[in-house]
């Protein structure tokens, strides 16, 4: 196989694995109402499960980064099948919380973030270290079509498997689509590093104040996507919005992420990765004050959707930024570092949506407070500091 050939089989093989990853990630949103009805948990039961799940998949992203610095990418993915395929289908089961606490909140997560995309951008670094950020739009845009698709196919087969075929479905489906790929793909040679940017040690990176700049605008981000991931379909059926429309909402929500990710590589290899960020939270901002002062169906289909172009277009950027501020050698490390910020903040906004539901009956101070996130991300991210310079 020649380099080229080599290098679009490794590009194709990460965006597979990142589009059942995505898609599994969010079919929770759409099976929660079910799953609520059946086992007659909370809300807050319910989405305490997301929230050990982001948490433990944060919590070793670090772990992962620095694994992938150390044995390789290809080693990770393919354990982070194995246990992802583990952890749905047995979600398949479930009939007490600490059950589901184990599967999705402990195996899932594991698996999860060994398909994340802390190792498919550090792998990608060495395969396209001179366009990145396409590279890596094109990677990620599977998460958002993976949430399109999968999502989109379960909710057409709902009402005949139920929630508890749909985790099946989805444990079956990974390990015989994505395992078979990960293992060829891991056996194609890695092309070495580039050497001008093996200087440096984690401890320049950590002294840098555009990196902790960075975590606090991923940990807005991370809050953001998944309280709005968990709670949306159930947000837009108590608003009137019917189930069906809602579940596929939840689908298409990964199209218009789509277009957002690839948009957001164009730009970062013209401009670099601040321009796209600022985007994403400006257009955040306008959103969530629209949905503080209308409660129309349409309107919140439409203020969905677009909130959907601004899904994943950090997600892209972590490795750019992270190829800003830290050696090749410890790409991984700092790149799992910030994803485990963002994925933190995830599990923490998607308990508060569920907290708040339960407290007040409606999403209204989660909006508010989103929007208010959303000004102080653009806020910090129109401040960054030049970044660093680095070797050649």
């Amino acid at each position: 196989m020649t380099h080229a050939a080599a290098a679009r089989f490794v590009l194709a093989t990460c965006f597979l694995v990142l589009l059942f990853n995505g898609g599994a990630r969010f079919a929770i949103g759409l099976l929660l109402p079910l799953m609520e009805e059946e086992l007659a948990w909370t809300r807050s039961e319910l989405s305490l499960n997301v929230t050990v799940f982001m948490v433990l998949f944060a919590s070793v992203l670090l772990f992962v980064g620095v694994l992938v610095d150390r044995v390789g990418a290809g080693t990770v993915l393919g354990a982070g099948v194995l246990l992802s395929a583990l952890g749905l289908g047995a979600m398949g089961f479930i009939e007490h919380p600490w059950q589901a606490l184990l599967l999705y909140g402990v195996i899932f997560a594991l698996g999860s973030a060994g398909t994340s995309v802390t190792p498919v951008g550090v792998l990608l670094s060495r395969w396209y270290p001179h366009r990145l950020g396409m590279a890596n739009s094109i990677a990620i845009s599977g998460m958002g079509l993976g949430q399109l698709l999968v999502i989109a196919a379960l909710a057409a087969q709902l009402a005949h498997i139920g929630w508890r075929g749909s985790f099946l479905a989805l444990g079956a489906a990974t390990l015989v689509c994505i395992l078979p790929v990960v293992l060829v793909a891991r056996r194609t040679a890695i092309p070495a590093a580039d050497s001008g940017r093996e200087a440096g040690t984690l401890r320049e990176a950590l002294a840098s104040r555009r990196l902790w700049m960075l975590l606090a605008i991923y940990a807005i981000c991370g809050f953001q996507v998944f309280l709005m991931a968990t709670h949306v379909v159930a947000f837009a059926v108590d608003e009137g919005v019917g189930a069906l429309l809602a579940g596929n909402m939840l689908a298409f929500m990964g199209l218009t992420g789509l277009g957002g990710v690839l948009l957001t590589g164009l730009l970062n290899d013209r401009f670099g990765p601040v321009l796209p960020t600022v985007i994403c939270f400006a257009l955040r901002t306008v959103l969530f004050a629209v949905l503080l002062v209308s409660r129309e169906p349409a309107v919140i289909v439409g203020m969905v959707l677009l909130f959907g172009v601004t899904f994943w277009i950090t997600a892209p950027l972590t490795v750019v930024f992270g190829r800003e501020i830290a050696a090749m050698s410890l790409l991984g490390t700092v790149t799992g570092l910030i994803t485990m910020v963002h994925h933190s903040a995830g599990g923490l906004g998607a308990l508060v949506g569920g907290a708040v539901f339960d407290a007040y009956g409606s999403y209204d101070a989660a909006f508010l407070l989103m929007l208010v996130l959303s000004a102080a991300a653009l806020v910090l991210t129109l401040a960054l500091p030049a970044p660093p310079r680095r070797g050649p």
